[in-house]
């Protein structure tokens, strides 16, 4: 006879082995379109520093935010304030409808954050630092192991169970931090570059993670400078600049906004010439030439005829061409647009 027992992710009765966790359930399904997570002008200072200004957005039980932006923009302070761990000037974030405060607990167990250094007790080994993080969360005894062993497996750290913090990598330790904010069950889940430190296998397999807790109706906050990765598994996103947000919305209306019937080109150069950027520059309808020793970006006219006519004029006046590639409007060129340098 199959033992009954108490889905981790959904609080529903379920049978079988810890695995089938991660399968949807009609429970999850009912979540789905509710909103968890209302911020409404928030805005935060240290001092004279505005670090946050008056931001404001919802987001729906099954929806991933992806929030990039240079350092300094103001994304960990954003969300350690959605976390409670820092009281905004104005604004309110609500959560299930209920205003988060520091030092409201009733608030704060809906809501799961990991900083981009987690902090961890080093001296600890993995699972015993687990089993005093469900202590303080007060979970059951009798389950807490098979819970553990349910998220080192999801953060690929099941054979470093007994070994202490203190002598992991980087990445791994930022595994440790993701299974510590799982552990209790939150609804909102806050990842302040979750991916720093992860080999590209690593990356994939925390995609395919952050993918479940989606479909199970979590919302979620990731701060990344992967734009490559989050039309993977984010819904939402938004670019911040110091403090504000300057887009907000879906993937694919950030990464439309990207489209003005111009495209990145890449230009792959035989061997340098010292004079290509004023000779693209003498192109007409080439603007925001990147010159490179042998390789340049620039924006110019998107389609194909257009794309195969430059191509001909660049030919005809002697650039050494080895490669020429035109590049669809998506993440990278929307935040590039918006005339933000860096990506940290």
């Amino acid at each position: 006879m199959e033992r009954a027992d108490t889905d981790f992710l959904t609080g529903e009765e379920r049978t079988g082995e810890p695995e089938r966790a991660f399968a949807p359930a009609a429970g999850v399904r009912r979540t789905m379109g509710m909103e968890l997570l209302r911020v409404e002008n928030v805005t935060v200072r240290f001092g004279r520093f505005t670090a946050v200004q008056d931001v404001s957005f919802s987001l729906y039980a099954g929806q991933t935010l992806g929030l990039i932006g240079p350092n300094g923009s103001g994304k960990t302070t954003l969300l350690r304030t959605i976390a409670s761990l820092q009281r905004p000037a104005s604004g309110t974030v609500m959560i299930h409808g209920e205003q988060v405060r520091p030092g409201l607990e009733s608030a704060a167990r809906n809501i799961g954050f990991t900083a981009d250094v987690p902090p961890l007790y080093e001296g600890m080994k993995v699972r015993q630092f687990l089993q005093f993080v469900a202590a303080g969360y007060g979970l059951m005894p009798e389950e807490t192991g098979t819970l553990i062993d349910f998220w080192l497996e999801k953060v690929w750290l099941t054979d470093k169970a007994g070994a202490k913090i203190k002598g992991l990598s980087r990445g791994m330790k930022q595994r440790v931090g993701v299974a510590r904010t799982l552990l209790p069950n939150p609804n909102v889940i806050l990842l302040d570059e979750p991916a720093a430190g992860l080999d590209p296998a690593g990356r994939v397999q925390f995609r395919r993670l952050l993918t479940d807790l989606r479909e199970q109706g979590k919302t979620l906050i990731l701060s990344s400078h992967l734009l490559a990765d989050m039309p993977e598994y984010c819904t939402h996103i938004a670019i911040m600049s110091k403090g504000s947000l300057m887009k907000f919305g879906t993937v694919a209306e950030v990464s439309a906004g990207a489209d003005d019937g111009r495209c990145r080109y890449t230009l792959e150069l035989a061997e340098p010439i010292a004079n290509v950027e004023a000779e693209l520059a003498g192109i007409a309808g080439i603007s925001e030439i990147a010159p490179g020793r042998l390789r340049v970006t620039f924006l110019y006219e998107s389609g194909k005829d257009r794309a195969a006519g430059l191509l001909r004029t660049l030919v005809g006046k002697g650039i050494p061409v080895a490669g020429f590639s035109a590049h669809a409007p998506g993440l990278e060129e929307a935040y590039l647009r918006t005339g933000i340098q860096q990506v940290d």
